[in-house]
């Protein structure tokens, strides 16, 4: 099981819509992954496996965490699985 953090900068709204819609992708498709919510400031320390977050914090946090997805749309599932799957297959 891969634990995933999904944040943004405040931890309140986007993030929050993020994380539901993460979270049916991976229901639908039974990926091993489990998604935990916070914001920016929850990425100190964290010890998961991958960051959820929109796309344009990307460049803020790719070099403090071990792998992170950038969403551009988060109501797309396409692009959050695709994404998903891309983190899954570098796994293997």
């Amino acid at each position: 099981m891969y634990n995933a953090l999904v944040c943004c900068r405040a931890g309140m709204g986007s993030s929050m819509l993020l994380k539901i819609k993460a979270d049916q992708v991976i229901s639908e498709n039974k990926f091993d992954i489990k998604t935990e919510h916070g914001n920016l400031d929850s990425i100190r320390g964290y010890k998961g496996d991958l960051v959820i977050t929109m796309e344009d914090l990307m460049e803020e946090i790719k070099d403090q965490v071990p792998y992170a997805i950038g969403i551009r749309n988060i109501m797309d599932k396409v692009e959050i699985k695709k994404k998903l799957l891309e983190f899954l297959e570098s796994k293997k």
